[in-house]
């Protein structure tokens, strides 16, 4: 893919986005915990709270995000890449006020980008006159390198995993693999679809006890979010359920967790803004 000769002066550039930005990756072990659901009403729910929320869906060659909500965009992140459009062209506006940048569907070469797509996107992001105070990166499934770029791009990381035993071992192994070959050492845990609040802390301190004894990792349990027919209806409509149907037990649970993350401190890093991490994106693809 090709990308703007003008990017090593926007690298170079003193006008650079400075302003804060939390970046915070949703990943899962394996498929079917519910995560891009998750990530959307995560979303939703900090934006309810008054945060500019921009979500990339970064499954880049199986665009799950838009599709879920119904969207239809023209143009997606593969032609940023190609230096059709600028990003600012393909956002698209989400539930209550969230802001999506949707992947391509069906582009198998998307999946796994260059060092040089990935600088792309440096050039890209720097073009945006308005970042967000926060950055959800909905990824792929799995431990595919993107997947891990993406993460050790990210200031926080939250993964989502459900009470059955695939998915409580394809956790583990994620958790493992990024402690000891990525030294990450903070991870954030949701338990989704649980039978409840008690299950769910349950779910988390099994994996915890696990991690406790033979990784050094620290796992935070960020909540819950209950089973709830209300989100399969939603899901089934195209919508958020946090929009669709705001006071259902899932709903408040969405709220409680975003009110959580919105007090995490910022990373103390140099820049902090999307640029940032998107440059952090590009260091992470290299070591690969």
């Amino acid at each position: 893919m090709q990308f703007s000769q003008s990017l090593e002066k926007s690298l170079n550039s003193q006008e650079r986005i400075t302003t804060p930005v939390k970046t915070i990756a949703v990943s899962s072990g394996k498929g079917g915990v519910g995560k891009t659901n998750v990530a959307i009403n995560v979303a939703a729910a900090l934006s309810e709270l008054g945060k500019r929320v921009m979500l990339l869906d970064a499954d880049l060659g199986l665009a799950n995000t838009d599709i879920m909500l119904g969207l239809t965009s023209r143009k997606n992140i593969s032609h940023v890449l190609s230096g059709e459009c600028e990003l600012h062209d393909i956002i698209v506006q989400g539930p209550l006020g969230v802001e999506i940048i949707p992947a391509a569907s069906g582009v198998p070469e998307m999946a796994e980008l260059g060092v040089r797509e990935q600088m792309g996107l440096i050039h890209a992001f720097s073009q945006l006159k308005m970042p967000p105070d926060i950055l959800l990166v909905d990824t792929a499934t799995g431990i595919s390198s993107n997947v891990i770029s993406l993460i050790n791009a990210t200031q926080e990381v939250i993964l989502v995993v459900c009470d059955e035993p695939a998915s409580i071992t394809d956790t583990y192994a994620m958790i493992k693999l990024l402690s000891q070959q990525h030294q990450i050492r903070k991870i954030s845990v949701l338990a989704n679809m649980s039978r409840g609040t008690l299950a769910g802390k349950q779910l988390f301190n099994k994996l915890k006890r696990t991690t406790d004894r033979f990784l050094d990792v620290s796992l935070d349990y960020i909540g819950a979010i209950p089973y709830d027919n209300l989100v399969v209806r939603a899901i089934r409509n195209q919508r958020a359920v946090i929009e669709a149907y705001p006071n259902c037990p899932a709903s408040f649970s969405f709220k409680q967790i975003a009110q959580k993350i919105q007090h995490w401190p910022q990373a103390k890093e140099a820049g902090g803004g999307i640029e940032f991490f998107v440059e952090r994106l590009v260091r992470a693809a290299s070591c690969e």
